[in-house]
């Protein structure tokens, strides 16, 4: 437990800054917890980099475990228009985290093996897209609205031009893009510290 302690303190920071940050937003189509939540898989591949998909799989258990902690207590925080959490956001937070998470993890393990930028690049970008379409369908999409039939997510549903540019769309799929390209654009930039941190920890596995 000592070895991934670290992995384990900075998975949960990250997810309680994001969980604050996504209050907060940032332009007109993302939060600035888009810019915390994607490190979450930098720390997952570092740790199933220096001590193997195990250890990786605990620190995701905890992050996970601080995310519906997170979530308990935003539903009890009314904001504006009702409680800051709601139950499809927990809902599609926690099912998006888990099964991001552990895709990353369960990829990783089978490209351990190549190049040492495949494993975490493909990882992450296959995390970070199941990541992106579970959490915004599930709280927004107009066809789960069964999920928690006294929500009205009417907002994200309203046809809008897609990033204010391209085809109409559900407001929520532009969010979701958005979101999704931050995530990319950090993916490629996180393989510079995993770089640097797998070199610095344990050279022979860089």
């Amino acid at each position: 437990m000592n070895r991934i302690l670290p992995g384990i303190l900075a998975m949960a920071a990250i997810v309680v800054a994001s969980n604050i940050l996504v209050q907060f937003l940032f332009g007109q189509w993302l939060t600035w917890g888009a810019f915390t939540y994607p490190f979450a898989f930098l720390v997952t591949d570092l740790m199933n980099r220096l001590y193997g998909a195990g250890p990786a799989r605990r620190v995701v258990a905890a992050g996970f475990a601080v995310g519906v902690v997170c979530s308990l207590i935003g539903t009890q925080i009314v904001g504006e228009f009702g409680p800051l959490v709601t139950l499809r956001i927990a809902l599609a937070s926690g099912l998006a985290f888990l099964v991001a998470q552990m895709s990353d993890v369960a990829v990783f393990s089978a490209l351990r093996a190549g190049q040492w930028w495949r494993a975490p690049l493909v990882s992450t970008l296959v995390g970070a897209t199941l990541d992106t379409a579970l959490f915004f369908s599930v709280a927004f999409a107009a066809g789960l609205a069964w999920i928690e039939p006294a929500n009205d997510v009417a907002w994200a549903n309203e046809a809008l031009p897609l990033l204010g540019i391209g085809p109409v769309a559900p407001l929520w799929v532009s969010l979701a893009v958005a979101d999704w390209s931050v995530k990319i654009a950090l993916a490629l930039i996180a393989l510079v510290p995993f770089r640097m941190i797998v070199r610095r920890l344990r050279p022979a596995a860089a």
